[in-house]
């Protein structure tokens, strides 16, 4: 029996693209800032300007699936990190805009088997969100390393689904699943009568 783990070292081949939220971007810099951290002391070289780390500024939290999703499917990055914050307010915004959200992370994720990782804030106050994005810890670290596990995970799988043998090196690149504009519709085989 093989146990596949994802590990935190040989980063230099990995590719991240990280998608930030406007919207509330007092919380989304400080999330970025962890973010970053945790990378760079990973060996992940962060500098927009290197290789390894695309940021992708959008308006708000409700667009993140749409951009997540295209990024997964171009098939450069290993794992996609989203971030942004949702904060409660006085009308059932609040509800929608966090549900949609989570949702459509789960299915970019799903639908292109590329790692989209949730680092949206969904908080009640603002107080909350600034203590998740670095007065108490920075969830942008644990979204990095979330990132960083299942980038190599995914790798190690799919390189032990390439291999005929026990020894699963981390190697190879990540695929995203076909998916057409008809892949919910019935299919061509009726069905008998």
């Amino acid at each position: 029996m093989t146990v596949f783990e994802g590990t935190f070292t040989q980063v230099d081949s990995l590719r991240f693209a990280i998608v930030i939220a406007r919207f509330n971007d007092l919380i989304t810099g400080k999330l970025i800032e962890g973010c970053q951290d945790c990378l760079k002391r990973h060996g992940v070289d962060p500098n927009p300007e290197g290789t390894q780390v695309d940021y992708v500024w959008i308006p708000g939290c409700f667009e993140i699936p749409l951009v997540a999703r295209q990024l997964a499917m171009s098939n450069r990055y290993d794992a996609v990190i989203c971030l942004g914050a949702v904060i409660k307010g006085q009308t059932p915004h609040f509800d929608y805009v966090a549900s949609e959200v989570s949702k459509g992370i789960a299915a970019a994720a799903f639908q292109t088997g590329v790692p989209v990782i949730f680092g949206v804030l969904t908080t009640d106050t603002m107080q909350q969100a600034l203590e998740r994005a670095g007065i108490k810890s920075n969830k942008g670290w644990e979204y990095a390393m979330n990132a960083l596990e299942m980038a190599s995970l995914m790798r190690q799988i799919k390189g032990g689904m390439n291999s005929s043998s026990n020894n699963y090196s981390i190697t190879g690149t990540t695929q995203a699943l076909p998916i057409s504009s008809n892949s919910f519709v019935e299919s061509d085989v009726s069905p008998e009568v």
